[in-house]
């Protein structure tokens, strides 16, 4: 089968994606760059999987890591009323990744391409879901002169 994506993406960054807050957003472009990257490596084959895919999970672990970090720190500055559930949110993927690289370096066949896909699904469901609901949050604390670029830019 011919793929007329040269550049083989699984994830393309879209408008519907952006929460309009520039740290969070540039952080969501990194994390379709390493999705994309770890898709990439499962459409090298074997030796590719072996070696890209597992540098990219390591990377992959880091950034989500950092990201939600930051995201959370967010949340909590401005108050968020559901935080806990978007924070266990976080933690659940989390756990999720790090078993999953756990397991295929201890030799337990993994499927890199379905797993690509998983995470895509998660993290192209969480921001477009998720993260538009504290966006909305912040919007309309904004309008109602609770919220300050400063309360939400640290």
């Amino acid at each position: 089968m011919i793929n007329n994506n040269d550049n083989k993406d699984m994830v393309i960054w879209g408008d519907k994606y952006a929460i309009g807050i520039q740290l969070i957003d540039d952080q969501h472009k990194e994390l379709f760059a390493l999705t994309n990257e770890l898709f990439r490596a499962c459409l090298g084959g074997e030796k590719m999987q072996d070696s890209i895919f597992k540098e990219t999970m390591g990377r992959m672990v880091e950034y989500v890591r950092f990201h939600f970090g930051a995201e959370q720190e967010l949340l909590q500055r401005i108050k968020y009323p559901d935080y806990p559930e978007h924070k266990k949110q976080h933690d659940t993927l989390v756990r999720n990744i790090l078993e999953t690289v756990k397991e295929y370096n201890e030799g337990k066949k993994l499927v890199p391409n379905q797993f690509a896909r998983i995470l895509r699904d998660w993290i192209l469901s969480h921001i477009a879901i998720y993260d538009k609901l504290y966006a909305a949050y912040i919007v309309t604390q904004k309008k109602k002169g609770l919220l300050s670029d400063k309360d939400i830019n640290g």
